[in-house]
């Protein structure tokens, strides 16, 4: 009898999707970032924050995941910033086929920026690569300060991490403190922001981790 693993099939098509589409975007000097977290965690601020922050200087564009809703994609959409909605349907992640399709929309010459904002998850986007240059994980005290040992993969595989609505730790009993020292153990190599949307200097920190691969 023979066996087809069509898993790992499915993984070797998307990731040379991914591989294809990293290519496009090195063509076009745009710089990408895959942004991945759990439902509230709070990725859709933190590039709206971006936005604000870099598009005078920046051409952005946005691929906004969702399973059904448009409502982030409005969000970017208010901004001034071009904006694609990638609907999943049923899938709990982007992957390289949906993000190749959504650049079809975008004018790639005229982009600097690429924020791709991920489907709310923490486990489903992990093994699926889309092309971009920067993978970042988004994680809030609001979820518990125990969800990052919960979910090791994506801190393993991201290349920076945030912790995310610091303000109101104590309101949730969470450990901001621990939860960068989790990260930490699970990847001594990532850089990780504690962040609120109410810190400004927080939020400058991010917006100089962007920064820092456009110079």
């Amino acid at each position: 009898m023979h066996v087809v693993n069509v898993n790992k099939d499915v993984m070797k098509a998307n990731n040379e999707l991914a591989h294809s589409n990293k290519k496009l975007l090195i063509k076009n000097r745009v710089f990408a970032m895959n942004i991945m977290g759990a439902i509230g965690s709070g990725k859709t601020t933190l590039i709206e924050e971006a936005i604000n922050a870099l598009k005078d200087r920046y051409r952005i564009a946005v691929i906004a995941g969702d399973v059904v809703a448009e409502m982030d994609a409005s969000r970017f959409e208010k901004l001034g910033v071009r904006t694609v909605a990638a609907n999943t349907g049923r899938e709990c992640h982007l992957d390289a086929k949906l993000v190749e399709r959504s650049m079809e929309n975008i004018d790639l010459e005229d982009t600097d920026i690429l924020f791709i904002e991920n489907v709310g998850n923490l486990i489903c986007p992990v093994d699926y690569k889309l092309g971009e240059n920067v993978r970042v994980v988004v994680v809030s005290v609001s979820e518990g300060d125990d969800t990052v040992l919960k979910h090791p993969m994506i801190f393993r595989t991201s290349d920076l991490a945030i912790v995310n609505k610091v303000d109101i730790s104590e309101a949730v009993s969470a450990d901001p403190s621990k939860m960068k020292a989790d990260i930490e153990k699970l990847n001594p190599s990532i850089p990780v922001l504690l962040t609120s949307r109410n810190d400004r200097i927080s939020i400058d920190r991010w917006i100089e981790y962007i920064e820092s691969y456009l110079e």
